[in-house]
């Protein structure tokens, strides 16, 4: 699907759910991955927007973990997901983490990936379906510097940030802006 069909299927098959509205907590994406033609085509579009080929795609939970794996498959990269926290197996099991800034909610919180998932020589593309405040991508990208790995830069459906800072920052491309989805 060329890249305007994809972006009018995903605008077809979303909707804004309760009152807000605004933000990532009042959008309703289930739809997106439910959508053969999505799925067969948004991980080519995502890493299309880079020039630069992924050795690893990063994916925060949980929405960065399929479309993660489906930009990994679309550029022949490996997949590695971020976890809430970190799940050390023992003492010895080595992990990279950061903490998020503050979210739209006033939490921050802990994001980690085992340290035998990215090493210096690798080059990462974070992909993650939404960025509203851009957190959990900061921290991700703190992740991928603690790494001493390259970052090929963000890739998300929908850019619904405010801060040209940190869309800059981050390096981030997205497929639709946030006013495409306003009625």
């Amino acid at each position: 699907m060329p890249t305007e069909d994809l972006r009018t299927a995903l605008i077809d098959a979303f909707v804004w759910i309760g009152d807000r509205g605004t933000t990532a907590d009042g959008a309703d994406r289930t739809k997106w991955l439910r959508q053969p033609r999505i799925v067969n085509d948004v991980g080519a579009a995502l890493a299309a927007l880079f020039n630069e080929s992924p050795t690893v795609v990063l994916g925060p939970p949980t929405s960065g973990y399929g479309l993660g794996a489906l930009v990994a498959a679309a550029t022949g990269a490996g997949f590695a997901g971020a976890e809430k926290g970190e799940r050390r197996y023992a003492d010895s099991d080595p992990w990279l983490t950061a903490t998020t800034p503050l979210d739209y909610k006033g939490r921050n919180m802990r994001l980690g990936v085992r340290k035998d998932l990215l090493s210096s020589s690798d080059r990462v593309l974070i992909v993650d379906d939404w960025a509203d405040t851009g957190g959990q991508l900061l921290a991700l990208q703190k992740i991928v510097e603690l790494a001493g790995a390259r970052l090929v830069g963000t890739a998300v459906i929908v850019d619904g940030l405010s801060s040209n800072a940190t869309r800059r920052d981050l390096g981030l491309r997205s497929l639709l802006h946030l006013r495409e989805l306003r009625d």
